[in-house]
């Protein structure tokens, strides 16, 4: 798997990878998936030649940047590649201008990996969509 992520304008690519991902496979509602703050956000698409299989955006909030929305199709899982988005989101985030902290909400069973990279959670475990999260927050 030779994957490239870059920072994407297809946002009608990312939204589809974002709806096999948390709509089809772990039932979020298309209401609470899109949410209507893509058009201000940052997005990064994941592709494997031409495939695209992963994609993460960023909203940025002060001096905070918001990660969120990450998510790798089922056939680009345990490759790295959740690891290798993340790390594209805090290389983004780095380039604008004043952002010092990069923050996520987290589903609690992926709290170990998102430690791995760097992130603290805190405050307490909070439903969104029906799965349970925390916030992580890493400084910059």
């Amino acid at each position: 798997m030779t994957v490239r992520i870059a920072q994407a304008d297809d946002l009608d690519t990312c939204l589809a990878l974002r709806r096999q991902v948390f709509i089809e496979e772990q039932g979020v509602s298309e209401a609470e998936e899109i949410d209507g703050l893509d058009g201000t956000a940052l997005h990064l698409m994941a592709v494997d030649g031409a495939t695209p299989v992963g994609t993460a955006r960023i909203l940025i909030e002060g001096d905070t940047a918001k990660i969120g929305r990450v998510c790798v199709l089922r056939t680009a899982r345990g490759t790295g590649l959740g690891a290798q988005l993340i790390e594209a989101a805090l290389g983004l985030a780095r380039a604008q201008y004043g952002v010092t902290r990069a923050v996520l909400g987290a589903q609690v069973q992926a709290l170990g990996f998102y430690e791995k990279l760097g992130f603290a959670a805190f405050g307490p475990v909070y439903d969104d969509a029906g799965i349970d999260h925390r916030d992580m927050e890493r400084i910059l």
